[in-house]
């Protein structure tokens, strides 16, 4: 299994971002435990501040990977391209948040991806990555 994970604005500042949010752990810690707790699965990590490249990204993912776990971050609730990329592409994908968006802000709360995506996963801190993996596994 190959999969690929998309993480969006403002995620490669975890472990110095809003600690009490999103933790205090920087993600490439998280990535190397989430390698070694599976193996038998190639991950592969994108992370863009920008939109169009995050678009790019998901584009690229056709065919080269089995799923998609996608943080877009703020782009979220604001990203009509993000959107339509999801919905363009064959990779399934899930939705990945670390907090849980509906506890948030109300601006926050909607998600323009939840209706393209294969699910949501949100509010287990770092671990909704893994959720994420597990679902790809073992469906």
């Amino acid at each position: 299994m190959k999969l690929l994970i998309v993480n969006g604005p403002n995620l490669n500042l975890l472990g110095r971002r809003e600690p009490g949010v999103y933790g205090a752990r920087p993600f490439d810690d998280y990535l190397a435990e989430l390698r070694a707790a599976c193996p038998e699965t190639v991950v592969d990590l994108f992370q863009s501040n920008v939109e169009g490249e995050l678009v790019d990204a998901l584009q690229r993912a056709e065919g080269r990977y089995d799923g998609i776990l996608l943080n877009a971050g703020g782009y979220t609730h604001t990203s009509v391209a993000l959107r339509d990329a999801v919905a363009a592409i064959c990779v399934p994908v899930v939705e990945v948040h670390i907090s849980s968006i509906l506890a948030r802000e109300e601006f926050r709360r909607v998600s323009l991806l939840a209706d393209v995506v294969r699910g949501s996963i949100m509010g287990f801190g770092l671990a909704s990555y893994r959720l994420g993996v597990d679902y790809f596994l073992h469906g």
